[in-house]
């Protein structure tokens, strides 16, 4: 039985540099198999995808995207404080959010019948952290995103990572990784949690939302997107060396018990340093002072139980 709603399918082709766009003609075949009443958009670009989603969505019901956590980003800063339900089909190379969520990211048939159940779901309340630069003010509606804002050694590994065109995949995080590396130092940050300053000298410091980021990195294993809060992940001084041999226990989400680390639950956090660029699930923001709250159940998630 298909659902009622009319759905817009988002489709990025690029997704994963391209290595996944065969993953767009098979969801749209599936769902036009099911039943489903959809309209698919392949933008041009981001920006034009954008554009014809919004369009779109004046004669639809729900959106479902398909591609990486870019995607989800697109999705869900049109979709948020709007009611609009969205769906998730992941194609990238990362992957974020729908790890969060336990879908089975490297199955292609298994992520398809999580699809389309999930599409017959009811909608689930979800929360969003908003990010504002506070050069701009409150006023400012910001950035939503749904995973992990990064503002450290992490935002500086996003940073390297979007400029690189080789390797492909999930190995150019790594790599990514292992070039910063030669350069990593603490830095001084002022971190506002719930109102309270203070100093904190750290070489990564990342708001988390969801559990994941990088590709699997399970950063916040008990961040939840439906407690209302934020998790504040700190990575205090270390050496290279220790940082590459804590890293492998990141990917397992055994690294919070390691006394470098510290994790602390929020509702808002601002952040202050010079010289570093926040990205938030992969996406370019603006550089510190950032000014990040949750806003609870600020989207509304169609997921499979």
């Amino acid at each position: 039985m298909s659902s009622s709603r009319r759905f817009v399918v988002a489709i990025n082709p690029q997704a994963a540099f391209g290595k996944h766009a065969h993953i767009g003609d098979a969801v749209t075949a599936r769902l036009e198999a099911e039943g489903f009443s959809f309209t698919t958009v392949r933008g041009r670009d981001f920006h034009d995808a954008r554009e014809r989603v919004i369009a779109a969505l004046t004669e639809h019901d729900a959106l479902l995207v398909v591609g990486g956590d870019g995607m989800v980003s697109m999705a869900v800063n049109i979709v948020a404080e709007t009611g609009i339900p969205f769906a998730v089909m992941p194609a990238g190379t990362g992957n974020d959010f729908a790890r969060g969520l336990g879908m089975p990211v490297d199955n292609l048939h298994a992520c398809l019948e999580f699809v389309v159940e999930s599409l017959r779901s009811t909608p689930r309340a979800i929360d969003l952290a908003r990010v504002r630069n506070v050069n701009e003010g409150a006023g400012e509606r910001g950035m939503f995103y749904a995973c992990v804002l990064s503002a450290g050694f992490d935002a500086f590994v996003n940073e390297r990572a979007n400029r690189m065109r080789f390797p492909r995949g999930r190995s150019r995080y790594t790599w990514a990784i292992l070039l910063e590396l030669i350069g990593l130092k603490a830095r001084e940050y002022e971190l506002t949690i719930d109102g309270v300053t203070r100093r904190e000298r750290a070489v990564l410091i990342s708001v988390a939302n969801n559990r994941n980021m990088g590709g699997g990195m399970i950063i916040a294993p008990d961040a939840s997107i439906t407690d209302g809060l934020l998790d504040v992940f700190i990575v205090r001084p270390v050496s290279r060396l220790r940082l590459v041999r804590l890293l492998p226990r990141v990917f397992r989400g055994e690294h919070i018990s390691e006394p470098e680390v510290h994790i602390e639950r929020a509702r808002r956090v601002a952040l202050s340093s010079r010289g570093i660029v926040g990205y938030a699930d992969g996406e370019r923001v603006a550089s510190l002072p950032l000014d990040v709250e949750v806003v609870p159940g600020a989207a509304q998630l169609l997921v499979a139980d």
